[in-house]
């Protein structure tokens, strides 16, 4: 099947964001993807001091993802939003998954947040598995798929195929400025995909916003732990992979000793 990374700029309000859903999924469906992810919380946007992007709401927030939808159907791609969502015990980090249909197939929430996120949301407590076109996948958010290799291994164990990683690494005003993916000089995040990627026996798709200095790229690695394709540093836009799902085969997750651990 084919998949499609997104990899736009921060937005600047939520219309932004609309923009570039719009454009982005359309770019995906046209290239011939049957699902497109977008990075972390791209719904307003990464909620970063150096970011100004628009204050949420809840009812900003349901009437842009209800645009999402109509962005979905009419292009005929499903869809994986990241966005905030409101719930009786707090705001959560989540992913909403949206059929070529424009329906909501379901949300996976950030379980594992990092420490500096803690004021912001609330962790989650559930993970779920999808399936678009009869492939199921899995989707675990920028820290967890880091540095909670769990969270990925148990997509895995429960039939994923691959694992979608929408994440929020890197500045525009000062850090890195990577040329190779993978090189031994930049930040440790896409040595983490491989892992997720090789220790599991999956692909795995990681999800990066478009920064002047990024830490990691849009990238795919496939279940030899090999980058089959990333989207070129500081250039938006987005990347279409073709992936063989039957060399997905999980081996080395389904031989896990739950039991030893």
């Amino acid at each position: 099947m084919k998949i499609a990374l997104a990899t736009p700029p921060m937005p600047g309000s939520i219309s932004d964001c609309l923009h570039w859903i719009e454009k982005l999924s359309g770019e995906a469906a046209k290239g011939g993807a049957e699902i497109i992810c977008f990075p972390e919380t791209y719904l307003p946007g990464y909620p970063a001091e150096e970011f100004k992007v628009e204050e949420r709401s809840p009812e900003k927030l349901h009437s842009a993802l209800d645009e999402a939808c109509e962005i979905a159907a009419n292009n005929r791609i499903a869809v994986i939003l990241p966005t905030d969502r409101y719930s009786a015990e707090g705001l959560l980090n989540v992913a909403v998954v949206i059929d070529a249909t424009g329906e909501i197939s379901g949300y996976q929430t950030k379980n594992q947040l990092d420490p500096s996120e803690e004021h912001i949301w609330i962790p989650g407590t559930e993970r779920e598995i999808f399936e678009v076109n009869g492939v199921k996948f899995g989707i675990t958010i920028c820290h967890e798929g880091f540095r909670y290799p769990e969270s990925t291994r148990w997509a895995a164990r429960n039939g994923a195929v691959i694992v979608f990683h929408p994440n929020c690494t890197g500045s525009n005003r000062s850090g890195n400025k990577p040329t190779e993916w993978g090189d031994k000089d930049s930040p440790y995040y896409e040595k983490a995909t491989m892992l997720r990627a090789m220790e599991n026996t999956i692909y795995f798709a990681s999800v990066n916003y478009c920064f002047d200095f990024p830490d990691s790229a849009s990238s795919v690695v496939d279940p030899d732990g090999k980058c089959i394709g990333y989207q070129p540093y500081g250039t938006p836009g987005v990347l279409i992979m073709e992936i063989d799902t039957t060399k997905a085969t999980g081996l080395l997750a389904k031989r896990f000793k739950a039991d030893l651990y």
